[in-house]
């Protein structure tokens, strides 16, 4: 079967079932990410995710594991605070990012007990559609941690790079899409951050595509970084990427033109789902929005369309009707029938 000139697929997460939190068996969550995936089948979805379910953690609710899931499980990285380290961050730290630092790195960063390939391996028998492993990428991971080892935001981040490095290199997925949202709000660490980028994508297997989503962040429906595309677009032309996973239709489309000089051979993705509100698009406005990105950007572009960021905080049936939106949307710009 041919793909479609543009592909629809989800940004990752999805939200967490009830029956998931109170009862977070293993096999409850082969189920649920079952449900996840054929939930988005239905829908139309090209390019599937698992909803990454398995990073949930009913002690951290807050994050949906984007964060904890990674550091907690690395060696090096000391998850237990003293009342010393918080009192040092408030003081040292730009806390009001965070209200607490992820983890204090207090020796050499190493994979612990991190399996991400265990991961997809659950998630892989589940469907026979193209499916992406998502994770959190090194620059994000360096910048919620406290470094009292190599006392270098750069060198962090490479080291957690080399970590990230050696698992994906066993994940066998059709799309690997490294996920930042801190890099949107600091434009200034733009080299070292796409050196740490790189480090992960270049490992990636032959015939994997490798993308990179950047958004402004979403905590509670709102953004959490401040900044603008154009000042990111000498980082995108960094990255060993396949495509990009950009985040729009939460903040219009009026910077699209900045993308005409975007790299030609890194095709984009272009969110046009608002998923920091609970009003679902129709189809003509996903159509509009497609239509609007494809004559800024011009022929060939837009490879993906997408929401703007994962689907977490919202309501599990608004989260299916935004994607039955989505696909529906691209068909009828597309042309196809309704």
């Amino acid at each position: 079967m041919t793909a479609p000139a543009i592909r629809t697929t989800v940004v990752g997460s999805y939200p967490v079932p009830d029956w998931l939190r109170a009862y977070p068996t293993r096999q409850g969550l082969v189920d649920a990410m079952m449900v996840v995936i054929k939930t988005q089948e239905l829908a139309g979805i090209d390019v599937l995710a698992d909803g990454e379910l398995g990073r949930f953690d009913v002690n951290h609710p807050e994050t949906n594991g984007m964060i904890d899931y990674f550091i907690a499980k690395m060696a090096g990285v000391d998850t237990r605070l003293t009342r010393g380290d918080l009192e040092r961050f408030h003081s040292e730290e730009a806390s009001g990012y965070r209200a607490r630092p992820a983890g204090v790195v207090r020796g050499p960063v190493n994979e612990g007990t991190l399996r991400l390939a265990d991961d997809f391996a659950l998630a892989r028998p589940l469907t026979a559609r193209p499916l992406k492993f998502t994770l959190t990428g090194p620059h994000m991971l360096a910048k919620v941690v406290m470094d009292d080892h190599y006392r270098s935001r750069p060198a962090l981040a490479l080291a957690l790079a080399d970590v990230l490095a050696r698992q994906v290199r066993e994940i066998a997925a059709d799309v690997v899409q490294i996920d930042e949202a801190n890099i949107s709000g600091h434009p200034e660490d733009a080299d070292w951050a796409a050196d740490a980028i790189n480090r992960v994508l270049d490992a990636v297997r032959p015939g994997v595509e490798r993308g990179v989503h950047i958004c402004f962040g979403n905590y509670g429906g709102q953004s959490v970084q401040r900044g603008l595309w154009a000042s990111l677009v000498p980082f995108m032309n960094r990255l060993n990427a396949d495509h990009l996973v950009l985040e729009f239709a939460r903040r219009g489309y009026g910077e699209l033109d900045v993308l005409r000089d975007v790299r030609p051979a890194i095709r984009l993705g272009i969110g046009v789902i608002d998923i920091k509100d609970n009003v679902v698009e129709s189809a003509d406005a996903v159509a509009a929005r497609i239509e609007k990105a494809a004559s800024v950007l011009g022929p060939g572009r837009v490879a993906y369309v997408h929401p703007d960021c994962g689907f977490w905080m919202l309501p599990r049936s608004v989260a299916d009707q935004k994607m039955r939106a989505l696909v529906q949307g691209r068909d009828r710009f597309l042309g196809f029938e309704t």
